[in-house]
């Protein structure tokens, strides 16, 4: 089978419902459901085990189900942003392989449990929410590169943020931070700490982080 046998788009389509023909599809790596008006998602979802990468942003989901945690074999992306959640079922911390998700521009007050336990992630995007704090289990999320969390209601971070040693990429623009940890200067791979829209005073350590190459934009 030619592998865009595999790629199915349905982009924009006005669905508003995913037809079941779709979920039949379980040999599918590529699904993008994207723009489509959808409200629910059918559990019928957990049986694409072949699926790499998932796109179900710009919709209307308030919840995604149980069965998304089945997709093991999920490596590369998951979007789920411009939806209407605010949270996530535990189940998806069993996504230890996914390298990149986008939870943007929901309505999470509070940062995903399950999102601490995706040991594989290397870019989270979770821009745009309401999120006014950060649980010390993203500490565990040892591989992540990039962190992006614009636009939420952070007025600090937990010391565990100096756990994430491969971080390069920090985005904090627009939140009301009273305060950054010093564990941060201990990042020795942190390449940009964006800290614009921040009204913070900034600490001593910085000059540290901009003597070894870390651009610091506030």
């Amino acid at each position: 089978m030619a592998a865009h046998d595999l790629d199915l788009s349905l982009w924009k389509q006005n669905l508003g419902a995913v037809p079941d023909w779709v979920w039949d599809r379980s040999d599918l790596r590529t699904l993008v459901l994207a723009d489509n008006g959808l409200t629910d998602l059918s559990p019928r979802i957990g049986a694409m085990k072949a699926l790499r990468m998932l796109d179900l942003g710009h919709n209307r989901l308030a919840a995604v189900p149980d069965a998304l945690g089945e997709l093991e074999g999920l490596t590369d992306f998951l979007y789920l942003h411009d939806n209407a959640l605010t949270a996530v079922p535990p189940a998806l911390g069993r996504l230890t392989r996914l390298r990149y998700l986008n939870l943007s521009e929901n309505a999470f007050e509070a940062f995903p449990d399950a999102v601490c336990a995706m040991a594989g992630l290397q870019e989270l995007r979770i821009t745009d929410n309401r999120i006014a704090t950060l649980p010390d289990g993203i500490g565990r999320l040892s591989a992540l590169r990039e962190l992006h969390l614009r636009n939420n209601r952070l007025t600090s971070l937990p010391d565990a943020i100096g756990a994430l040693a491969e971080l390069r990429q920090l985005d904090l623009r627009g939140n009301p931070l009273t305060h950054l940890p010093e564990s941060l200067a201990t990042l020795l791979r942190l390449e940009k700490l964006d800290l614009r829209w921040v009204d913070l005073e900034p600490p001593v350590w910085f000059a540290g982080l901009e003597a070894r190459g870390c651009a610091i934009y506030r």
